[in-house]
């Protein structure tokens, strides 16, 4: 799909996703010039409100999420906006809603609400006309808590939209270095003939948080840290890593590259796997209650995974991919470590060695560096002397002028084009379910149960071990 949508439609518009992420990029988006002159932007939600209303609401949001240096055209930006209450649930709307978007054809819909609202979403734009030959429409997570779940909303999306014309989201791949992931990959001869289990030791993927619960609390005790982060956003990481190397930088040929990973991950076995929950103690210097505090009654829900994968195929056999998430945990980090093997001979007689490692920063800052051996300066007659020395490439510092987008920009900007590759398939969605079902079928099985952790550390100690057992130790 190529064409551009000339009105975007944004279910949720009042909500928290909007006020904090969706408002803010399309604004920086337009001061860029990067969306069409003549796109329309119409907000609907359940409470009540004019246009005026709808865009003072806008420019609060603006003038406390987006940075003041990308604030250009806020009025120009601000008068796209349109605004129409609907109750989804409710037929008779949706009449109001096409006349507001226009024709259906060319329509862009961002879909920002409870899942169990999909369905007579979905519908009522069918009804409405607003899900013609040229619409599109783009699904926020949480895509149902299990495989048939999922394929439950999958359906009613589907009975509306083909599948080139959905757009399921991983803000994760709206991130610049994820993106850069694939450049480092396949743009660099240097990296991609040593991407296999010959010279690569293991990879680690972490993805800390030293939050809490937040806002969040009725949904994240429902799905926990296995369904919230490692279902999507850890396995999405894992599978751009691991994929092979596509025909070409367009959406299917990187989603079918994607996809095999996934159904190529071996079923995670109960002596792979270890769960946590915080409890009390000092995270980012506060002191902070514990998970079941917090709920405000006991639960077992896992705020913390770790967990070792693999992926049976020629290129990763043997090679261990260590994943850990959790909430309350010393350091808010994301990054992807590939962990390469030592040298097979030294020939540095006395020489300490360290083997060569590849660090991708996320966030919270975008960095690449890899550690190589390099000879300390100087004259030693007891032999050469080597350390281990980064080569460190600080994303916003190689790029300057730069300026650091949010996710969605990125991904907005896409849907708004009709390009998928950034989007996540259906295939994909439910290979990831599968793997994740399996994990949690052997925790029922097993009787698996969280393990205490203190807010403020790494986790449980189990966790540890899981890494160390193989002679493993996590990238801290």
């Amino acid at each position: 799909m190529t064409a551009q949508a000339h009105t975007l439609l944004l279910f949720g518009a009042t909500g928290d996703l909007s006020r904090r992420m969706l408002l803010p990029s399309l604004c920086a988006l337009h001061a860029e010039g990067l969306v069409p002159e003549d796109l329309r932007i119409v907000g609907t939600a359940r409470s009540e409100m004019s246009d005026g209303e709808f865009r003072n609401f806008s420019r609060d949001a603006l003038e406390k999420f987006l940075p003041a240096e990308r604030r250009g055209g806020v009025a120009d930006f601000l008068n796209r906006l349109h605004y129409q209450q609907l109750d989804v649930t409710t037929p008779e709307g949706y009449k109001e809603l096409a006349k507001q978007a226009g024709p259906g054809e060319d329509v862009a819909i961002f879909l920002s609400t409870a899942p169990s609202l999909f369905k007579p979403t979905i519908e009522g734009l069918q009804a409405a006309g607003l899900a013609g030959e040229g619409a599109r429409i783009s699904l926020e997570k949480p895509l149902g808590n299990d495989l048939a779940s999922s394929c439950e909303i999958n359906d009613a999306v589907a009975s509306a939209f083909p599948e080139e014309r959905i757009f399921r989201i991983d803000h994760y791949l709206g991130k610049e270095t994820v993106q850069n992931l694939l450049a480092l990959r396949f743009a660099n001869l240097m990296f991609e003939p040593l991407w296999r289990s010959q010279y690569i030791d293991h990879v680690q993927i972490t993805v800390a948080e030293t939050v809490g619960l937040e806002s969040r609390v009725d949904f994240y005790d429902d799905a926990g840290a296995l369904r919230d982060m490692v279902q999507n956003h850890m396995l999405q990481l894992l599978a751009l890593v691991a994929m092979e190397p596509p025909s070409s930088f367009s959406a299917n040929a990187v989603r079918d590259e994607k996809v095999k990973v996934l159904r190529a991950l071996r079923p995670v076995s109960a002596d792979e796997v270890v769960t946590g929950q915080y409890r009390g103690g000092a995270s980012s210097g506060k002191i902070v209650p514990g998970y079941d505090e917090e709920l405000g009654r006991d639960s077992d829900t896992e705020t913390f995974v770790a967990l070792k994968a693999h992926v049976d195929n020629w290129r990763w056999r043997g090679v261990p991919f260590y994943m850990r998430t959790g909430k309350r945990l010393h350091e808010r980090v994301t990054e992807i470590v590939v962990q390469f093997k030592s040298v097979p001979h030294s020939i540095f007689e006395g020489a300490k060695m360290s083997a060569n490692k590849l660090v991708i920063g996320i966030q919270p800052t975008e960095n690449v560096q890899l550690n190589l051996m390099a000879k300390v300066p100087g004259i030693d007659q007891e032999g050469m002397v080597l350390r281990p020395v980064p080569l460190d490439i600080a994303m916003p510092d190689a790029f300057s002028g730069k300026v650091k987008r949010i996710a969605y920009e990125r991904l907005l900007l896409d849907l708004i084009h009709g390009d998928q590759t950034l989007f996540v398939r259906r295939d994909e969605v439910e290979a990831q379910w599968k793997w994740i079902d399996a994990i949690r079928e052997t925790w029922a099985k097993e009787g698996i149960t969280p393990r205490t952790y203190a807010a403020g550390s790494w986790g449980p100690s189990a966790a540890i071990a899981l890494a160390e057992r193989d002679g493993v130790s996590w990238h801290e």
